[in-house]
């Protein structure tokens, strides 16, 4: 019997999936989903490739009640720019999750990774950081730094805010297009204490691997998101910051063991155990408690997850459907 497969290119999923609430609202299902126990979700397998200067993820997982299931490849091979190519592409395949065929391939070149890490930095956002915030701060400059800033904006509405990166230009070009964008005035600021220390919600971007935040920036009321940790040398927050937290959680408490800011801490011996961490989805299910008061001092740990992948490759096999986008193939 034959069998149609829909292979959709990142300008077609461009289109027709957008950064907007039914999508930071989908992410936030698979992360309760998550805390059930139900899914099936492996570690996730991770090559490193330094002779190339290049890193390779797979991620997936099997969440019932959805159609489907994802199976996604990101390739990041950094010295591309040098050659005039993008560092980062890859693409998902999209399988039925009754019979296993493959229903779609979608090319997005990480589009669609993009879209969901700064849903889940929203997500985060609406259970952690203040009711109220008037300023939001942005540590990077890159693809997620623009989308963090845009997600939190839509779960916590800002009067302004604040963008550092280690490139001046790269940061002040980013707050003006932000700022036209948002509607807001978006200041970029070459001192990250004082960035901190202006803003209830912040969220860090980048691919350091060396603390950018030390402890003596927090304040009460502050809520941090750290995703730019996602491999064994990437560190952003000092240890002493989780140890400090009023409240400390994780995408995947096994998985920020081995690849986020959790790592370090353990390995620093600054934070002993787990046993206070608790899982994103655990709070969004309100299996877990979250923020107790305004000024408790609050830290999500973001590492990307395989379910976050099948949520959106689900949703967006919907929406390119109804686009009438993508090229059929029969298998």
């Amino acid at each position: 019997m034959a069998h149609e497969i829909r292979l959709v290119n990142e300008a077609d999923l461009r289109r027709a999936v957008h950064l907007d609430l039914e999508v930071i609202d989908c992410i936030e299902k698979a992360f309760a989903k998550l805390a059930t126990g139900t899914v099936v979700m492996p570690p996730v397998l991770s090559m490193a490739l330094p002779e190339v200067n290049a890193e390779v993820d797979v991620k997936t997982a099997y969440v019932p009640g959805l159609d489907g299931f994802a199976i996604k490849v990101s390739p990041g091979f950094f010295n591309n720019p040098a050659l005039g190519l993008s560092s980062l592409n890859g693409l998902m395949v999209l399988f039925s999750a009754q019979t296993g065929l493959v229903q779609a391939v979608y090319l997005d070149n990480g589009y669609l990774t993009d879209i969901r890490t700064a849903a889940a930095g929203a997500v985060a956002a609406r259970h952690l950081a203040p009711a109220v915030v008037s300023t939001i701060g942005i540590l990077g400059t890159g693809v997620q730094a623009r989308l963090q800033l845009i997600a939190a904006a839509k779960v916590r509405p800002a009067e302004r805010a604040l963008v550092w990166g280690r490139d001046r230009d790269k940061a002040r070009a980013l707050a003006k297009d932000m700022s036209a964008a948002l509607g807001i005035d978006v200041v970029a600021t070459e001192d990250r204490q004082q960035l901190v220390a202006d803003s209830q919600l912040v969220v860090t971007t980048t691919p350091a691997k060396e603390a950018i935040l030390g402890a003596d920036c927090l304040h009460p009321g502050l809520h941090i998101t750290a995703m730019g940790s996602d491999q064994e040398d990437k560190n952003e927050l000092a240890p002493e910051i989780l140890a400090k937290a009023d409240v400390l959680v994780c995408d995947r408490i096994s998985q920020c063991e081995k690849l986020g800011e959790l790592r370090s801490a353990l390995e620093n011996r600054t934070l002993p155990n787990v046993s206070r961490v608790r899982e994103l989805g655990e709070i969004v299910s309100g299996m877990a408690q979250g923020r107790t008061g305004d000024d408790d001092i609050t830290v999500c740990d973001l590492t990307g997850t395989g379910v976050q992948d099948t949520a959106i490759a689900t949703l967006s096999l919907g929406k390119v459907k109804k686009a009438n986008a993508g090229t059929m193939l029969v298998s």
